[in-house]
């Protein structure tokens, strides 16, 4: 008798197992599998928000078919913690594992409607947009340039609106100054900045924030992902570079990210001024004259003056030997990697070939053909116009 309950209990038990075991591989295929979302949608996150609520809210929705599994899937991959507040896109026939995946990534909101405040080169403005699920495309409901326009009722009344998202996006190569000029134009932050920080060291990029958020907070976290941008590079350099530390580095990637907008090129303009430290030929570069003038607080508007290029300052490098004294503009990570990895060339000069690229040359001979053919085009483009 005991040998056949032992014999029911152990086939109870292997029953269970396998039923457990099927319960486990069903579980995973709901997780990772397809989901039964028909049409995408924006899943508002709020601040202080927890994955039950969350799953609560995609289950009305109809876009996970348990909330228990994905509370489970996101404990069991240790990602129930790192819930983001924010406005998320949701895909159709999103799986639970890729929207865990979406509401604890970077924490930008990918969804609804939000405000942009762009900070170029040569100009600033604001974007008011709003992103429909169905086509994942923006429709601009209002655009202006807040140094010299007045703000739109839309701007006004999107700002009112407690879900509106908020960001900031850093052109390459703005100088420090311009960062702050806007930041501090930015109503929805507090405090303001009375220090320029220092060139170079404030990473171009695009940053959520929201209302009430400190600029100050902002400005570190700039730091922050460009002092991790540079550490990264740094380790990954290029043998027998002519930099001694990462300042050098940074202030050679300034250059290179003023000199040119053409990706392909930016290995090719690192490799002229390389060579030209290398051999002791000054970097005779425009831009960092410009700098000389204007140290970083607006944009020149117009060529520049003999004085100017003959003028003794820190900046000047027709003037002076080697690197200028500091970055000449915040460089993006391209322009870093492209002054820490440059090309392998024979190049010392470049000038531009009316393409809106340049023509890089070995010798001043050939140089000095690639600029005769520049005046020409220069002659030419005057004349049609």
């Amino acid at each position: 008798m005991w040998r056949s309950i032992a014999s029911n209990a152990l086939t109870f038990f292997i029953v269970v197992i396998f039923l457990a075991a099927g319960v486990i591989l069903w579980g995973q295929e709901e997780y990772e599998g397809e989901g039964p979302l028909a049409n995408a949608i924006c899943l508002q996150v709020e601040s202080g928000s927890n994955m039950w609520r969350v799953s609560e809210k995609l289950a009305e929705q109809g876009a996970i078919s348990s909330p228990t599994i994905f509370r489970m899937g996101a404990e069991y991959s240790e990602k129930s913690s790192q819930l983001k507040a924010g406005s998320f896109l949701v895909p159709e026939r999103a799986s639970m594992a890729q929207i865990i995946d979406e509401i604890t990534g970077a924490g930008l909101s990918t969804c609804g409607t939000e405000i942009v405040y762009r900070v170029g080169v040569n100009s600033q403005r604001v974007e008011v947009r709003e992103l429909d699920p169905e086509t994942e495309t923006f429709e601009e409901l209002a655009r202006f340039d807040p140094t010299a326009e007045e703000a739109p009722e839309e701007y006004t009344r999107i700002r009112e609106e407690p879900d509106t998202q908020y960001r900031l996006a850093l052109a390459e190569g703005v100088t420090s100054w311009q960062i702050v000029q806007a930041l501090n134009a930015i109503e929805a932050l507090d405090g303001e900045i009375a220090e320029i920080p220092e060139e170079g060291w404030l990473a171009p990029d695009s940053y959520a924030f929201e209302p009430g958020d400190s600029a100050e907070a902002l400005v570190a976290e700039m730091r922050d992902r460009q002092e991790a941008i540079l550490q990264e590079e740094w380790a990954a350099r290029a043998d027998g570079l002519p930099y001694e530390s990462i300042e050098e580095a940074l202030i050679m990637a300034s250059i290179v990210e003023k000199e040119t907008a053409i990706a392909e090129e930016r290995g090719q303009v690192a490799s002229v001024f390389v060579n030209r430290l290398e051999r002791g030929m000054r970097l005779q570069t425009d831009p960092t004259v410009i700098y000389g003038v204007t140290e970083g607080q607006g944009v020149l508007g117009r060529g520049l003056r003999q004085s100017e290029l003959r003028d003794a300052n820190p900046w000047n490098t027709y003037v002076i030997d080697g690197l200028p004294q500091t970055p000449i503009a915040n460089p993006g990570r391209a322009a870093i990697e492209a002054a820490l990895n440059p090309d392998n060339t024979d190049y010392v000069f470049f000038v531009a070939d009316g393409t809106g690229g340049h023509a890089f040359a070995e010798t001043l001979e050939e140089h000095n053909r690639n600029v005769a053919r520049w005046r020409e085009i220069e002659a030419e483009q005057q004349q049609s116009n």
